[in-house]
């Protein structure tokens, strides 16, 4: 059990209203609003210290993670970049509101909401490929940091692929995870664990833990 790797995901700060204007953003580097002072106390209090820290590509994570170590928890000031760690890209859905394409007959909707965790959006990629990207990373970092607390700054849909891999559930139902902004989820990789004899275990601590919980 000593070498078990706890990883602490949390998603990004909330991007404010002004800035997506009510259109999906997916993967556009949009800013994030790092103002709520007692979230990010609660997130320096729950997170541990002496972790290796990851975010994603987008500049939202960044931020996050800059107002994480600003209200008092040790971390590096550039944490290694994982571009696998991306929100999904809505290709060119994105800067347009569900109302505008729904308004626009947009062919592609209708097979989108029939089997939305399967289905590329035109020009974007599925919530299934961003399970392909991110689980690579997810063992790539296991392995080169076993033992150790991982903090990973992501995003709603990158957190819910991890859970998908980690509990074996089809795509489309790790949708139903919430995952707020700013909440906590602790997955634990047991390498001597064995879930059916077939390697490795996955536990899930905490989904969805708001900044001023807790997780044991």
């Amino acid at each position: 059990m000593s070498a078990v790797t706890r990883w602490w995901w949390v998603r990004h700060a909330p991007v404010p209203p002004e800035v997506h204007g009510g259109r999906i953003y997916g993967a556009a580097d949009v800013p994030c609003d790092c103002s709520d002072a007692a979230a990010f106390d609660g997130l320096a209090r729950l997170l541990p210290g002496g972790a290796v820290w990851v975010v994603s590509s987008l500049t939202r994570t960044h931020q996050t993670a800059a107002a994480i170590r600003a209200a008092g928890l040790d971390g590096p000031e550039a944490p290694e970049a994982v571009a696998g760690f991306a929100e999904q890209d809505f290709g060119t859905w994105q800067d347009h509101s569900w109302a505008d394409l729904h308004a626009a007959a947009d062919p592609a909707m209708e097979a989108f909401w029939r089997v939305p965790a399967l289905t590329r959006t035109p020009g974007g990629e599925s919530f299934a490929d961003v399970i392909i990207r991110a689980v690579p990373e997810v063992e790539r970092l296991t392995e080169a940091h076993a033992g150790r607390d991982v903090i990973a700054v992501a995003h709603g849909g990158t957190i819910r692929a991890v859970l998908a891999h980690v509990l074996r559930l089809p795509p489309e139902q790790a949708l139903a995870f919430r995952v707020d902004n700013l909440s906590v989820t602790r997955i634990d990789h047991i390498p001597g664990g064995s879930l059916g004899g077939r390697g490795p275990a996955w536990r899930v601590g905490a989904v969805n833990v708001s900044p001023g919980g807790g997780i044991e």
